[in-house]
């Protein structure tokens, strides 16, 4: 089982640079997980394609029809924000060096990531992946 944020189940939907090799490293792996803000996160970056005018309305609405029938058919598993995992959020704010940016999605993330006791964390955000480590996280990015 991997964790992925958000970023990179966006490349399973989308084609971006570095779409590819998350392609390869989920299909070469039993289980995925994304704490289940990572769904909204999903439909939000569609969104945004819309927004920006890089996707069609038709198009973003076949991507969130794939992507829910991913999830029906036991594709991605979501992992819940608990009590726990955001007091594990917090507890790395107060320790967090001021020189240390950190978003409290990406926060929310790693806390979960952390909490579920994976020992890495897939994603191509180079914020997330800086801050992995204030977890115990390896932050990888197959990109």
């Amino acid at each position: 089982m991997i964790y992925l944020d958000a970023s990179y189940i966006v490349k399973c939907y989308l084609n971006e640079a570095g779409s590819r090799k998350v392609l390869a490293l989920v299909q070469e792996r039993p289980g995925r997980s994304c704490a289940l803000h990572g769904r909204v996160e999903l439909f939000s970056a569609v969104h945004r394609r819309v927004r920006e005018k890089h996707l069609s309305a038709r198009d973003a609405s076949a991507v969130w029809k794939r992507f829910e029938s991913d999830e029906l058919s036991g594709l991605w598993h979501w992992l819940a924000l608990t009590e726990n995992v955001v007091r594990r959020a917090c507890d790395v704010f107060e320790k967090l060096p001021a020189d240390v940016f950190l978003r409290s999605s990406d926060a929310l993330h790693l806390a979960c990531a952390a909490e579920n006791r994976f020992a890495q964390v897939y994603s191509n955000d180079h914020i997330l992946l800086e801050a992995a480590p204030h977890f115990g996280l390896d932050g990888v990015n197959v990109c």
